[in-house]
């Protein structure tokens, strides 16, 4: 009875060290601000701290814009696509916050590979005024690592990234998440 007992006992300890291992090495922080977002400061994507890698774009309207025309400017860089049921969710709240925007701040909506008519369909129906950049063909989300969406990347004023939102937004949460 004492092996049984001894082989219970090292099987539970087995079974509790290789669960401290697989979460300490998830390197994520699920801190909860408000809405039950992720907040991840993973492998994955441009780590906090990092520079953003800038790029070129085109907009839904057609102008060309660079991440790096926003320096100087917090920036919440959204990704993001019309079918998305969180993304859906999160819009309104976006644009709320977009529409009482602090100065110095700006919202850069990622759309992931769509048409510029089915976003255009789809920023008329929501009342979109913000910025939309249309990343036809992926190159950009590839560059952050963008595997769930929405994810948003908060860059303070020189384009470094001061976190990573993995779902969905709201007011409350980008106005916190300025602080």
């Amino acid at each position: 009875m004492s092996k049984k007992w001894f082989g219970v006992l090292l099987l539970a300890l087995l079974i509790g060290v290789a669960g401290f291992n697989f979460f300490n090495d998830r390197k994520e922080i699920t801190a909860s601000v408000n809405t039950g977002a992720v907040v991840k400061d993973d492998v994955t994507g441009i780590a906090k701290g990092e520079k953003a890698p800038d790029f070129t774009v085109k907009t839904m309207e057609g102008k060309e814009v660079k991440l790096s025309d926003y320096e100087g400017k917090k920036v919440f860089l959204n990704f993001w696509a019309t079918w998305c049921p969180p993304c859906k969710a999160e819009m309104p709240h976006m644009q709320s916050f977009y529409d009482g925007e602090p100065e110095n701040v700006e919202i850069l909506a990622v759309n992931i590979e769509e048409s510029s008519t089915t976003v255009s369909e789809f920023a008329e129906e929501y009342g979109l005024t913000f910025p939309i950049l249309m990343d036809e063909d992926g190159t950009i989300t590839e560059t952050y690592q963008v595997y769930t969406i929405p994810t948003t990347y908060v860059l303070n004023e020189e384009g470094i990234v001061h976190q990573k939102i993995v779902g969905p937004m709201d007011k409350s949460m980008m106005i916190n998440l300025l602080k």
